[in-house]
């Protein structure tokens, strides 16, 4: 696939077919996306991947402690901004966009709850991938550089005919993450990534984010 074709087309996928994708297959993406630039060549990335038996477990953990309202507990810096901002608006202009095309009305409290239970469990993908860096780096150092081994990954997994979805949910209870996946304490754990094939039927694939013009973003100096 072209790359500026991956570019256009990459978007969030948030409903899979059960097919179960090849280990080979997952380790060429994994290839592919090491080759990302990272300051100094320092490539902080690692990751731990997971499916079967084993992300069975993480989701169920995951949504027992949503449930019982367990707290999240991140060890990674989670976004954040304040109300009155241009990024909330964003945020909710998405969210009513799902939840229009989802069918759920805003005082549906159970259809609400049951779309943040999705993203807790990695929206039932069939594999998941973990990115963690060491604790020993600082906490923002590393975050540009796993964006762009990030965006390898969901550039080069739709090469296979794969969907991704980058989603904090999978990691807000990293100790449920560390003790499936078998993730080091001096780890910290720092985003997740559902990936599979999409399920072309399922409604909420047909969600697409929006996107700012450039000429609203950019200032120009020096050009005839």
């Amino acid at each position: 696939m072209d790359i500026l074709d991956a570019i256009r087309m990459r978007k969030s996928i948030r409903g899979y077919k059960p097919d179960p994708v090849p280990q080979a297959v997952l380790r060429e993406i994994l290839t592919l996306a090491g080759q990302a630039p990272s300051a100094v060549n320092n490539q902080p990335w690692e990751f731990a991947v997971v499916a079967g038996d084993t992300l069975l477990k993480i989701r169920q953990e995951n949504v027992r402690k949503l449930n019982a309202g367990e707290l999240p507990q991140p060890k990674h810096q989670v976004v954040g901004w304040t109300n009155d901002s241009i990024y909330r608006t964003r945020q909710v202009d998405l969210a009513k966009n799902i939840f229009q095309i989802m069918g759920i009305l805003r005082e549906d409290k159970v259809k609400r709850a049951e779309w943040m239970e999705r993203g807790f469990r990695y929206f039932d993908a069939p594999a998941a991938i973990i990115i963690f860096v060491d604790s020993t780096l600082s906490e923002a150092g590393p975050l540009l550089d796993v964006g762009a081994v990030m965006q390898n990954i969901c550039l080069a997994a739709l090469h296979f005919g794969l969907g991704t979805c980058i989603h904090d949910q999978g990691v807000l209870y990293p100790d449920v993450v560390r003790r499936y996946a078998g993730i080091p304490e001096e780890k910290r754990l720092i985003i997740a990534i559902s990936i599979g094939y999409p399920d072309n039927e399922n409604i909420a694939n047909t969600i697409t984010s929006t996107r700012e013009s450039i000429d609203g973003l950019t200032s120009w100096r020096g050009f005839a």
